[in-house]
């Protein structure tokens, strides 16, 4: 599992406007230079108690403005899980129905999938190339092991990554608890993302 190409957007403009709820005049452009970091003690100190709310509560909303843009490379078995999330967008990724014959399928594979494995769909590949047929295309990419992987380009935000992190922690995944540790070394994680460990 590997993430490469991170963009952090909005962190600052986010944290200041977890104010907006007790603000009682209007906002203008010129409270935000642009040149120079906007953020007081007080913004950040009020980010940090309203995102450490539990999941649900709806009082770290800011967290939403918080944008992680990333490329993800891992197995079919993570991809399966990663989909369940709502808020974790998929940019563009690569394709197994357009690209399975063409694949070097012995980088494909992360370690866990067994070498008999390996050479049966090295088979299958070859078997479909000469053929071209729809039935030997089919065996190809059903037979294709969770082990598989393949990159995609996300985007999602802090108060998902607060629900992800929460949740795959732990996780029996070994691409889960390092896609985990990445998570840990975002901007302002510590205080935004992960205080549940840190209790």
């Amino acid at each position: 599992m590997e993430i490469n190409n991170v963009r952090v957007y909005g962190l600052e403009e986010s944290i200041i406007a977890s104010g907006y709820p007790m603000k009682t005049e209007l906002v203008k452009e010129e409270d935000f230079d642009t040149n120079t970091s906007c953020l007081k003690a007080s913004d950040f100190k009020r980010a940090k108690k309203l995102a450490q709310t539990p999941k649900g509560s709806a009082h770290d909303q800011f967290l939403t403005g918080i944008h992680v843009d990333f490329d993800l490379t891992c197995s079919n078995k993570m991809w399966v899980e990663m989909e369940r999330y709502r808020f974790v967008y998929f940019v563009s990724s690569q394709s197994t129905m357009h690209r399975m014959a063409k694949f070097n399928l012995e980088e494909c594979y992360n370690e866990y999938v067994d070498k008999r494995i390996v050479d049966i769909m090295k088979e299958l590949q070859t078997k479909y190339k000469n053929s071209k047929s729809k039935r030997d295309f089919l065996n190809l990419v059903y037979s294709n092991p969770a082990g598989f992987e393949l990159t995609a380009r996300l985007t999602t935000n802090y108060r998902s990554l607060k629900t992800i992190y929460s949740q795959r922690n732990n996780h029996r995944l070994p691409e889960w608890r390092k896609f985990c540790k990445w998570v840990e070394v975002l901007p302002l994680a510590k205080e935004l993302i992960l205080f549940e460990k840190n209790k």
